[in-house]
């Protein structure tokens, strides 16, 4: 079919279908601060451009870590351009270096959509809002992020009458809950490694930690020397599974390593986790009154909930929200729950270590003195691995030697630099007062039950002289 001319016997502009997806000069494109430019298909922007995906703006994320780290302020919205970004130089580069695998136009469309969507189900304050809050207000609650964004998805495409093929709306959703305990039987078992690069289930290794790794790092102004594009580069296809070069194992190993320290360092700051108690308090007080749980699974409300939540509480004038107010006043002046102690479990008792809790602690007073309460100890049982618990995560990776062999390997643990570790998890007790008053108290109550349980004192950390209470602060 020829193309027709014009009447001033110029031809007409290309239609802006799939062929725009080939050529970046008919995508919009942004310049993003880790990636650099970001070209946009139009079969995306149509999902960029709803109010449902502008929320991500209003979603930090890494939630209230910017109140320590004060450059953490880079949001979900930012963060799923980049997924959507590496999802897509990803399956191209595949498509590039291993044209036997067939990919085609659909199927990058559909990770690259995968990419963009993962996150769009998120609620406020990151992971918090799913795993401290609404475990606290809804009984055996389940709920998780991936299974919303996959109803959020349906959602947008209902309200806004998005024009997308069935198939593929039903991959890409496939896609986002590949890694989740939810995932969706999938609609085909060709090309399976598809369904890796965004979340994968199977290593660990995909684009979505790629961008997250790189850009908190930068954002709380820490180095990351971890070199994904190298990965993104030599990384190759065997038994419809993405495989590595041998010699890229220390890179793959950095991957873990490098998040594990910003786990360790900033996602569970022990200040950072100080906040996160103090706004999931403040929730639970508000939520009888804004009924925020009451939205979770209605898609058409809960896309209105956003981190502005605290601001509407700290605001409110109403009474019903006093408590919650309170809390969010002392987060503002700094008078914050008063860290007192914390405790590394030893490694021969964590397969069987039991949750501390709050009336753990409180049942361990000894007479005399202050009596405690429940409502004044917070107890935060911090989980530290590198995504495989206690297992050494480059066991679940299969690599291989050079591009002439066809054979893939995992690497066993004599084979690996001695330097790296040989255990992958810690876990830490840490233990915080909601009054300043009774740091000293709490404090000898947490070292009376690890005496108990375990015949050992933990680490002391806090002190309860007032001139160090406030410097701690």
């Amino acid at each position: 079919m020829v193309a027709c001319a014009n009447g001033d016997g110029s031809l007409p502009p290309p239609p802006r279908d799939a062929a725009s997806v080939r050529d970046p000069r008919l995508c919009k494109h942004v310049h993003d601060n880790v990636h650099g430019n970001i070209f946009l298909d139009p079969l995306s922007l149509k999902f960029i451009d709803t109010e449902q995906f502008q929320r991500l703006r209003e979603l930090k994320q890494l939630g209230i870590t910017h109140m320590v780290y004060p450059g953490a302020v880079h949001s979900r919205f930012e963060h799923s351009l980049g997924v959507y970004w590496l999802a897509g130089q990803c399956v191209e580069k595949l498509k590039s270096y291993q044209g036997e695998l067939d990919i085609d136009r659909f199927d990058i469309q559909t990770v690259k959509l995968a990419g963009l969507l993962h996150d769009v189900g998120h609620g406020p304050f990151s992971h918090l809002f799913e795993r401290e809050f609404l475990p606290q207000v809804v009984s055996n609650c389940h709920w998780s992020h991936e299974p919303m964004s996959v109803n959020m998805v349906d959602y947008i495409v209902d309200e806004h009458h998005i024009d997308i093929d069935s198939q593929m709306l039903k991959r890409v959703k496939e896609m986002i809950l590949a890694s989740s305990e939810i995932a969706l039987p999938r609609s085909s078992s060709e090309k399976g490694f598809l369904y890796d690069i965004v979340a994968n289930g199977r290593n660990g290794i995909d684009v979505d930690k790629f961008d997250y790794i790189a850009r908190d790092c930068r954002a709380c102004g820490l180095g990351c020397n971890f070199e994904f594009q190298r990965l993104l580069e030599t990384m190759r296809v065997l038994d419809d599974e993405i495989c590595y070069r041998a010699k890229d194992y220390l890179t793959v190993h950095k991957l873990f390593a490098t998040r594990a320290d910003l786990y360790r360092t900033v996602y569970m700051h022990p200040k950072v986790k100080a906040i996160e108690l103090m706004v999931v308090d403040a929730l639970v007080q508000a939520n009888d009154y804004l009924e925020i749980s009451s939205h979770i699974h209605n898609p058409s409300e809960y896309w209105k909930l956003d981190d502005t939540i605290v601001k509407t509480i700290e605001t409110a004038p109403c009474p019903e929200l006093k408590e919650a107010r309170d809390l969010i006043l002392r987060i503002r002046r700094r008078d914050l729950y008063q860290f007192c102690n914390e405790y590394a479990v030893p490694r021969d008792i964590m397969d069987n270590f039991k949750k501390v809790t709050a009336q753990d602690i409180v049942c361990s007073q000894k007479s005399g003195g202050v009596t405690l309460k429940e409502e004044d100890v917070a107890v935060c049982n911090v989980k530290i691995d590198l995504t495989r618990g206690k297992d050494n995560p480059l066991q679940s990776i299969h690599f291989f030697k050079d591009y002439d062999s066809d054979e893939k390997f995992t690497i066993p643990d004599d084979r690996i630099s001695h330097l790296l570790p040989t255990y992958y998890q810690d876990m830490i007790v840490r233990v915080y007062s909601k009054k300043p008053e009774l740091v000293e108290a709490i404090s000898e109550a947490f070292e009376n039950f690890q005496l108990k349980m375990y015949g050992i004192k933990a680490q002391v950390h806090a002190t309860p002289d007032k001139k160090k209470r406030r410097y701690n602060k």
